[in-house]
């Protein structure tokens, strides 16, 4: 494995690319541990009315788009942000993850899923009365995240 690090001074955003001819669990694991090394606890602005808030991403349950406005959902409170979905998948840690066109889940805060055969699942969270529905298009990858999520916190006990 080559190891190599690129200098750019015009770069906003520190970024980390992994070029793979597949994506194999050695891959996975790498990209785990620096997401791991990341800061403990990241956080966003986020708004409600003319108040900026400043939360702890781990604290974010989803991200779900309602009337042309994204609401950003804690387990006792609901903020907006002005990014679009799409730009949050670029920013946000690896523990979130599209779960619908409208919605981004914190897997990390997931307690159950409703699973539904015919149509979108039901997504619960810990000790929280707020629900999330994830299509099935998005329902196999969601389970592998949390299970890789379970995987990486067990070895690291």
């Amino acid at each position: 494995m080559k190891i190599k690090i690129e200098l750019d001074s015009d770069l906003k955003e520190n970024e980390i690319i992994i070029r793979c001819s597949s994506l194999t669990e050695d891959i996975q694991r790498l990209q785990q541990v620096i997401s791991d090394a990341a800061p403990a606890h990241p956080k966003m602005s986020f708004y409600k009315g003319d108040t900026q808030y400043f939360l702890e991403l781990e604290d974010i349950l989803f991200f779900e788009t309602q009337d042309k406005c994204i609401n950003v959902h804690t387990a006792k409170d609901i903020f907006q942000t002005k990014q679009k979905l799409y730009e949050l998948e670029e920013v946000l840690p690896r523990y979130f993850m599209r779960i619908s066109k409208s919605a981004i889940l914190n897997t990390r805060q997931v307690y159950s899923i409703h699973k539904n055969i015919a149509a979108s699942s039901v997504v619960e969270f810990f000790d929280c009365h707020k629900q999330v529905y994830v299509s099935r298009n998005y329902y196999k990858a969601l389970i592998h995240q949390i299970e890789m999520n379970h995987y990486h916190k067990d070895r690291t006990n």
